[in-house]
């Protein structure tokens, strides 16, 4: 088998078109610095720019077109001049654009004199572009079939070894690029009927129907939307990647893209389209089957920070006075929390952690009924907040502490809060309706347990008391980096909710609603919370991606998951050793992590400046 080159059988086209592009942007270059020593305004370099554009587009279009057409006048025109033809029309379709844009600084009103012109430009862009991909999905076989034809009868391939003959034929018409396209094929279906669903009823859809009138949140939704159904798609249907993460195959270590599988078996692919790594495995599938891991791991750990944040945050800005109340429900829900935490850690690590914790929660449960709620919680997310972030991770992940089990008694904790959150968000919600409120308690509440129960529970583990009812065991590590994550992000989501709930707390419905009578924690979670869904909403994007890049950099220590983890970030630190010589291991997986990155940043830009129009 011939390797696949990037473009196919549009190879040389393609060489000769970016060419063409480059030279225009060393003139057009050469040309504005001319005109800036001369004086002139960048006005009229641009215009200058504009005018050697039209010229050589309109050039190099014609050209191909008479290129392509000149062999076919004595005879019938052959398929690849197909391929000529539409690069020709991009030419065109260029050129009238650039010649909008060029003729826009002679008139003063171009909005009627050039506006059928960029119209016209737009649509042939299209157009071609349509044709191009046409052409090169449905068409790069031709050259297959013809042989075909030409062959004896007898000496075909059937059944099994023709399908294969033809997919590669397919494939090296294809080249690099189109068939990396072909793979990701359902996730280019389910972002189309999302977006076409989402603009058609925008107008019902709240602050989300809104993103769809922002260019810069669309374009940021677009790029996250793109590797979570990456991540559903290949996770959930293995329809993407096109080996597993850790096959090997003989003869592809380092391997550039493109390059055949030697000994390809009917029914496998035939090639590693981004390349191997110094262990002969496809970085393509690699980076395919790294994304279900960030995408299961950043959000999630995201969402149960912020409900630990939330749920710590509001009370702390809301309630004045206090924190805890001789004889009240929070009194007696602190203790049983402190006691249980202290048993955990002389169950886990003996007798001296045992009085250790023991003393320091016994001090802090006695401070509680001198200072107030926010002081106490204040300072110790202060007390978190005080440690570098990588420094608190190399702690939190590296083996001594892990086999002490101290991420598990974190994980009793702070997976706690999400039940906490949702009883006391359904409670306060039914309060005035006994019946609804113990049906939604019993519906959502025993599910949530019994999760909280088998995920806190490891075998061979400090915490292994289930035996062979725990049903769910996270790989190796997840739940080390996962406890990480929320520990990391809960102090800093607990300060903007408080500063929030603290600015909120004295508007008027707030007051309205004490008058009607409403408890506190109705106030804060159908009141308070709400009206700071702008702000928290901005903020859980960005701080998806922050985790993501966190997720990138213990995977680049080697601390957290396992070595052989397909995550980007372990990825990008096994390929980093070799980038001198081997780069294409290391620059997908990178590449992968700036564009999510960059999508949560842009989607966080959009949701703001929407949620400012409210």
């Amino acid at each position: 088998m011939e390797p696949l080159t990037w473009f196919g059988a549009y190879a040389g086209f393609f060489g000769s078109f970016l060419a063409v592009f480059a030279t225009l942007a060393v003139l057009a270059g050469l040309c504005a610095m001319l005109l800036s020593l001369t004086g002139n305004s960048a006005k009229g370099s641009f215009s200058l720019f504009n005018g050697i554009a039209v010229v050589t587009l309109l050039v190099v279009g014609i050209g191909y077109i008479y290129n392509a057409l000149s062999p076919s006048l004595s005879g019938g025109m052959e398929l690849a001049a197909l391929g000529k033809i539409l690069l020709g029309l991009a030419g065109l379709g260029l050129f009238a654009a650039m010649l909008s844009v060029f003729l826009n600084s002679l008139f003063d009103d171009p909005a009627e004199t050039l506006g059928w012109v960029f119209g016209l430009a737009l649509k042939l862009i299209g157009l071609t572009v349509a044709a191009w991909l046409a052409y090169t999905l449905l068409f790069a076989g031709a050259a297959f079939r013809e042989q075909l034809a030409t062959m004896d009868p007898s000496a075909l391939p059937t059944g099994d070894a023709l399908a294969q003959q033809k997919n590669i034929a397919v494939m090296q018409g294809r080249g690099i690029l189109a068939s990396i396209f072909m793979r990701f094929m359902p996730v280019w279906v389910a972002l189309t009927l999302l977006f076409a669903v989402s603009i058609r009823y925008k107008r019902k859809l709240g602050l989300y129907g809104k993103l769809f009138d922002n260019a810069i949140g669309m374009f940021g939704f677009a790029l996250v939307m793109f590797w979570v159904f990456t991540a559903g798609f290949n996770g959930l249907f293995d329809m993407i990647a096109t080996h597993g993460p850790l096959d090997q195959a003989s003869g592809m270590k380092n391997k550039v893209p493109g390059t055949p599988l030697r000994g390809a078996e009917l029914g496998e692919y035939p090639y590693y389209l981004l390349g191997g790594d110094n262990l002969a495995r496809d970085v393509f599938s690699r980076m395919v089957t790294g994304s279900v891991i960030v995408i299961m791991i950043a959000p999630l750990a995201t969402l149960f920070a912020f409900m630990v944040g939330i749920t710590l945050g509001l009370p702390a800005g809301y309630f004045s006075g206090p924190a805890l109340r001789k004889g009240s429900l929070g009194m007696i829900a602190t203790g049983v929390v402190f006691a249980l935490a202290t048993l955990a850690a002389g169950y886990g690590g003996g007798l001296a952690n045992f009085v250790m914790l023991g003393v320091i929660l016994a001090v802090l449960f006695a401070m509680m009924f001198r200072a107030s709620l926010d002081t106490v919680l204040s300072f110790l997310a202060n007390l978190i907040l005080a440690f570098p972030v990588i420094l608190l991770f190399y702690l939190l992940v590296t083996p001594e502490i892990v086999e002490t089990g101290l991420p598990q008694y974190m994980a009793i904790v702070l997976f706690i809060f999400p039940i906490v959150f949702a009883g006391v968000l359904i409670s306060s919600r039914f309060q005035t309706d006994p019946a609804k409120n113990k049906f939604w308690l019993l519906v959502v509440l025993i599910p949530m347990v019994i999760l909280y129960m088998v995920t806190i529970n490891a075998p061979d583990s400090q915490i292994d008391i289930l035996g062979a009812l725990d049903f769910f065991n996270p790989a190796p590590g997840v739940l080390v980096v996962f406890v990480s994550v929320v520990f990391v992000n809960s102090p800093t989501v607990f300060r903007i909710v408080r500063g929030l709930a603290l600015d909120i707390h004295s508007r008027d419905y707030v007051a309205a609603a004490q008058t009607r009578g409403e408890g506190p924690w109705y106030i804060m979670l159908w009141e308070i919370l709400p009206n700071a869904r702008g702000p928290l909403i901005v903020d859980f994007c960005l701080r998806i991606g922050y985790t993501t890049i966190l997720l990138g950099t213990l995977g680049f220590f080697g601390l957290g998951l396992p070595p052989e983890s397909p995550d980007w970030g372990s990825t990008i630190n096994e390929g980093r050793k070799l980038l001198a010589i081997y780069a294409h291991p290391a620059l997908p997986p990178a590449f992968a992590l700036l564009t999510l990155v960059l999508g949560l940043n842009l989607l966080a830009d959009g949701l703001r400046e929407e949620s400012l129009k409210d």
